[in-house]
């Protein structure tokens, strides 16, 4: 059975790129819910006369957040069985913090997670500037909204816990903030892995 492995963390973590680093070594697909819901969302905000590049207001969160999460499980869910690893990107703040939230996924395609090896990579940086100079980094549209509103975006980045039933061993936090990605890498792919992981 393949893995079904979350990457969680706030905007500007890396998330996305530690997940695709992993995925270039390994047998894995990537299921980014920023990429996946992209052209729904802006749809969406734009037939609502909003900016479609909105990804924080309470507009958004209202019209397109839901429908991200269920775009991007059900992609993921269709793919358990296969060969390749399955890779989940996004923050899925709500879903961490709700115990059952696995356990019902995996039942609407009929497994649970004694079937299933899901492991949780909790990414995250040394500090708050840390975090402002890689969205700055970025240049992304869909990061106006959270500079605009700093004070409140920044509140939301400290270390993360998920409260799904899995083994301590089954979540790892990864520091992400070392200027050579390779070593956030090393570190996701040998807690993925374990000895499997290459050199």
């Amino acid at each position: 059975m393949n893995k079904l492995v979350f990457f969680l963390g706030p905007g500007g973590a890396g998330k996305t790129t530690l997940a695709k680093a992993v995925a270039a070594r390994r047998p894995a697909a990537v299921f980014d819910m920023d990429i996946l819901l992209r052209p729904a969302a802006t749809a969406i905000m734009t037939m609502h006369g909003l900016d479609p590049d909105d990804r924080d207001s309470d507009e958004y969160k209202k019209l397109c957040r839901d429908l991200g999460y269920r775009i991007t499980m059900d992609a993921a869910l269709d793919n358990i069985g296969l060969s390749s690893d399955i890779y989940v990107v996004g923050p899925f703040t709500k879903e961490a913090a709700d115990p059952e939230w696995i356990g019902r996924e995996l039942a609407r395609i009929g497994r649970t997670l004694e079937e299933v090896e899901v492991k949780v990579v909790l990414v995250g940086l040394a500090d708050a500037a840390m975090f402002r100079e890689r969205l700055e980094g970025r240049h992304s549209a869909l990061d106006t909204l959270k500079f605009a509103h700093w004070e409140n975006f920044s509140a939301s980045l400290g270390p993360r816990t998920v409260a799904w039933p899995l083994p301590s061993a089954q979540v790892a936090q990864i520091d992400n903030s070392h200027p050579d990605r390779n070593v956030a890498v090393a570190a996701v792919e040998a807690f993925i892995y374990g000895e499997e992981a290459t050199a």
